[in-house]
């Protein structure tokens, strides 16, 4: 029986892997060779990651990639029914996994380290519940609606690191979600308009009708002094999340202080590129590059 008999609701290139039976070692290279095929805004299972919890951080990472490749109009292809068979299919699988049946390398490398570190299922479900959000809601009304999206799309993902580290008091949870939430925002404030040509709002819709923004404005890519004064107001929320996180690199010890610093600062340099761009998303994407990447390790560093 083919991998799509048994899996009709799944990519071609996702369902071949399961042909074949994969031995722990061979799933980890897999998840390992597709987190270093892609790009983040934010190190993921960076140099400061010790060698023993990288495999493990592959293997979450190719876990949620995946999903949201599924979840992404512009590399998923089909329609929205097609790519939330997908994600419902994703989602079996993990369950599945949770039972100790696993087929597919990402899930064979996963139940290892779900077991290794006993991480919470919920979290890796509560990621899917974001995907799927993403294929069925495109715009929010309020900023606690947007603040819930986060908790399933950015929470789980600082929850998860930190338990890996041995972590698992909830004032720590607390802290980094805070810090995750913000670097959510900061990611949705730097894209308003490349959401808005996926006809993806995440500006909430009470803000944008207090401030006079409309969408025909955002279609537009028309950085209106209405408009500045809106994505002000939203990087100011964000700065305030990433001050309530601040504490938590102290809190912790050895590299993943250093990690925590350097992705709490990648955030804020975000934000502080939208202010220097006078907001003008449409026609300057703020990012984090190369350059910028050196020498906030530098800062990092030699910063006590």
């Amino acid at each position: 029986m083919t991998s799509t008999l048994l899996h009709p609701a799944l990519p071609a290139d996702i369902a071949k892997p399961l042909e074949r039976r994969w031995t722990d070692q061979e799933a980890f290279a897999y998840c390992t060779e597709l987190t270093k095929s892609h790009y983040e805004n934010f190190p993921v299972g960076s140099m400061l990651m010790p060698a023993s919890i990288q495999p493990a951080v592959h293997s979450l990472y190719a876990f949620m990639r995946t999903a949201d490749d599924f979840s992404d109009e512009n590399r998923a292809a089909g329609d929205e029914a097609e790519r939330m068979a997908y994600l419902n299919t994703w989602d079996d699988m993990l369950a599945a996994c949770e039972r100790g049946e696993t087929k597919h390398p990402v899930f064979v490398a996963l139940r290892v380290t779900l077991d290794k570190y006993q991480l919470p299922v919920q979290w890796l479900r509560d990621l899917l519940t974001a995907f799927k959000m993403d294929v069925t809601i495109r715009r929010y009304k309020t900023y606690d609606d947007v603040l819930n999206y986060c908790r399933y799309s950015a929470n789980p993902v600082g929850r998860l690191i930190l338990t890996l580290w041995g972590y698992r008091q909830e004032e720590l949870y607390t802290l980094s979600d805070s810090i995750c939430t913000g670097l959510q925002l900061a990611n949705h404030w730097q894209d308003v308009d490349v959401d808005m040509k996926k006809d993806r709002i995440y500006l909430p819709q009470d803000d944008m009708k207090s401030f006079g923004v409309t969408e025909d404005d955002l279609r537009a890519a028309q950085c209106t002094p209405a408009f500045q004064k809106l994505l002000m107001h939203e990087v100011g929320r964000a700065r305030r999340l990433f001050d309530l996180g601040k504490p938590l690199p102290g809190r912790v010890q050895g590299r993943l202080r250093l990690e925590l610093r350097l992705t709490w600062s990648g955030g804020v340099t975000i934000l502080d590129k939208i202010e220097a761009v006078h907001c003008d998303v449409f026609h300057h994407r703020p990012t984090v590059g190369k350059g910028d990447w050196a020498k906030l390790f530098l800062k990092t560093v030699f910063t006590r």
